[in-house]
């Protein structure tokens, strides 16, 4: 489970024109508005990221008018993303050091948007073990990773607002999951009618061996349908081999969606090496959408064209290793409320 809260160090503060109580505090490589002389460069502090939800304790009480929920806010011009608490906030006999993850001796958890009733389907099990699942890491916690693959030639997609979707055929079963959960055949269901409406189970099969394909299911009634498309579909941005255990690497992948006459999620840039500034990426981030110019893209996907796994990545339970992580435009969060 992602680190929701954690003790971070105050990396940098720097003042906030026009505004005299509060002050821009840097944490990892986020940005956020804390009181000014509550930090000094070099404390620890209580970081707890955007989409977390806080108990309903008397210390928090001043988020119950926002749902108990850390979002994206924009304060005196600044963006700030995330929230720092004192240690005192921790029990005493906690175990106080750079990195200790207090999520749960805190009861934070994730927040979790509605499920719309055309994705709410009959489950059938667990997301099934022989594939990961679909969630990258944000690219405000991976300097590490950053320095050490600077320079490195990488692809740059679209992150589309919608819902996961895996498709597999292992052993002649077809699957249809979404982010959590294998899902029965359901006609109602806006996942298995869009695999039907795009034959998806009759494409994978035509391959012969045992596959997964991964996207986001988009449209009406998804989100919001920020995009502002008819009817629904599905944008694919992972393949991976079952038996072998790995993902098809950026050319193979995209030789497989144009033989399955699949859609890919939109290319930004076949072009980019990787640069170990993270406000550089996510700069990079804030656009609009390739999709719908007028609505602002939810941000972009950043991997290099041959796979790579890296065990800092598996030893901090990220995405199995996998180098590949998402930069949030942060401008889609502030006008979405996200």
């Amino acid at each position: 489970m992602r680190n929701l809260a954690s003790i971070q160090k105050i990396k940098a503060l720097a003042p906030i024109e026009g505004a005299d109580a509060i002050e821009k505090a840097t944490v990892l490589g986020w940005q956020l508005v804390v009181k000014k002389g509550e930090f000094k460069v070099g404390d620890l502090a209580i970081y707890v990221e955007i989409d977390s939800i806080l108990p309903d304790k008397p210390e928090f009480e001043f988020l119950k008018a926002r749902g108990m929920r850390i979002r994206t806010v924009r304060l005196r011009g600044q963006v700030s993303q995330g929230i720092c608490f004192p240690l005192d906030f921790l029990p005493a006999d906690f175990n106080i050091e750079e990195g200790a993850d207090c999520t749960e001796i805190l009861g934070v958890e994730k927040y979790e948007p509605p499920i719309p009733a055309c994705l709410s389907g009959i489950a059938k099990g667990k997301f099934p073990s022989f594939i990961p699942k679909t969630d990258e890491t944000r690219v405000q916690v991976l300097q590490k990773i950053l320095d050490k693959y600077k320079g490195v030639k990488c692809y740059v997609t679209e992150k589309v607002d919608g819902s996961s979707t895996t498709y597999y055929i292992n052993n002649e079963i077809f699957g249809v999951c979404s982010r959590n959960l294998e899902l029965l055949e359901d006609d109602e269901n806006s996942l298995w009618k869009v695999a039907k409406l795009m034959d998806v189970e009759n494409k994978l099969r035509s391959l012969g061996k045992n596959i997964a394909l991964q996207g986001e299911l988009i449209g009406e009634g998804i989100q919001s349908n920020k995009l502002r498309l008819r009817g629904q579909t599905i944008l694919f941005f992972n393949a991976f081999d079952i038996d072998k255990f790995e993902y098809l690497n950026f050319h193979d992948f995209k030789n497989l969606l144009s033989k399955l006459d699949l859609p890919m999620v939109p290319l930004v840039s076949q072009e980019y090496e990787m640069e170990n500034d993270i406000d550089t990426i996510v700069k990079m981030a804030i656009r609009k959408s390739i999709i719908c110019p007028e609505a602002w893209a939810e941000g972009i996907v950043i991997r290099p064209f041959s796979e790579k796994i890296d065990l800092l990545l598996s030893n901090n339970n990220f995405n199995n290793g996998r180098v590949s992580f998402k930069a949030i435009n942060p401008e889609f969060l502030l006008k979405y409320g996200e």
